[in-house]
């Protein structure tokens, strides 16, 4: 008879299976303390030691992101200030580079200018020398034509006559025919 020890303390009451303990209530005063006790040890353990220092990692957890948050709000507030710097210096030396640029430009157009007119003093020079040498050109070549065509004519009347004629009569023929 190897019969266990749950089996022999319900077949000595009568056959019936004991109710599982529980349910029992002959014991539901001693469970509700026990429950009691485990429940207030259990609140005592949690708000004395496990609270507080969840509490705490909580605390320094969002201390640290607001140190984040402040230290990342702070450098982003530098880098606009040293953006608008950079931005102002920028645009400082574009408008000091327009400026020279401008400033060189007119000091080129100057300089081209008095370049220019000196050139055209010089030309105005050149062409003055050369209206008079021209001039003094026509009136030695205008003298010469007087000659020139008092001799041709003096030539072509004497070949076709064969006398030669005089030169009085040639130099006024020779004016008359310049004047008209």
């Amino acid at each position: 008879m190897a019969e266990s020890h749950g089996n022999a303390h319900t077949e000595a009451d009568g056959g019936h299976k004991a109710p599982f303990p529980p349910f029992q209530t002959s014991t539901f005063p001693s469970q509700l303390a026990s429950l009691f006790v485990a429940f207030l040890v259990l609140y005592v353990i949690v708000s004395r030691f496990a609270l507080p220092r969840v509490s705490k990692t909580i605390d320094n957890r969002q201390n640290t992101i607001d140190g984040d948050l402040a230290a990342a709000q702070k450098l982003r507030d530098e880098s606009d200030a040293a953006l608008k710097a950079y931005e102002a210096e920028l645009a400082a030396a574009r408008a000091r580079a327009q400026a020279i640029g401008a400033d060189t430009r007119d000091k080129l157009n100057a300089q081209s200018e008095a370049e220019r007119k000196s050139l055209e003093e010089r030309l105005a020079g050149k062409l003055a020398d050369a209206e008079k040498t021209i001039a003094s050109t026509r009136a030695a070549a205008m003298s010469n034509v007087r000659g020139i065509a008092a001799d041709a004519a003096s030539a072509i009347v004497q070949q076709l006559t064969g006398a030669a004629p005089d030169s009085k009569t040639v130099d006024s023929a020779v004016e008359a025919s310049l004047k008209g």
